[in-house]
């Protein structure tokens, strides 16, 4: 039945919401292990978030930043 098929599209979404809260939690806890052990928890995401990019990627981004640098002043 439709109804059931809805139910349990709505059930799986469900599910897959508390995984990801729950993750969400775990990450959250190791930052703040990583901050009570003197890490700077804000450069540590902005190395993750380089890490997930392909090195062409990053090597665009880093020359337009420097651009960006460049024109002011910095």
């Amino acid at each position: 039945m439709e109804a059931e098929q809805l139910k349990a599209f709505i059930e799986r979404v469900e599910s897959q919401n508390e995984r990801i809260a729950e993750e969400t939690e775990v990450r959250k806890e190791i930052f703040a292990e990583a901050k009570a052990f003197g890490y700077c928890v804000k450069t540590m995401r902005r190395i993750i978030q380089l890490r997930q990019r392909q090195a062409d990627e990053r090597a665009e981004a880093d020359a337009i930043e420097a651009l960006y640098r460049e024109a002011l002043g910095l």
